[in-house]
């Protein structure tokens, strides 16, 4: 499929380490590839506020691109400040 830099892209599963859930937003910031294997992103995901919370990088499979279905949610996280 491949996403373009700086596009949206949703999380499909949770990524405890980093505090991310499936669902969550984030954006394209790099796209790796190395021939014979997957293709990766490293994907910048923010808050509300826009501050980073994280920037992981994931296999093309575990993202998937916004349709006009999706509503965006909010979910508190208790150590936020």
């Amino acid at each position: 499929m491949g996403y373009e830099l700086f596009s949206d892209v949703i999380l499909l599963h949770d990524v405890p380490q980093e505090g991310l859930c499936a669902g969550d937003v984030g954006t394209v910031v790099e796209r790796h590839h190395v021939e014979g294997i997957e293709p990766g992103y490293s994907v910048e995901f923010f808050d509300m506020v826009g501050n980073t919370v994280a920037v992981v990088t994931l296999p093309e499979s575990s993202l998937r691109a916004p349709t006009r279905a999706d509503r965006p949610t909010v979910r508190l996280i208790d150590d936020a400040a």
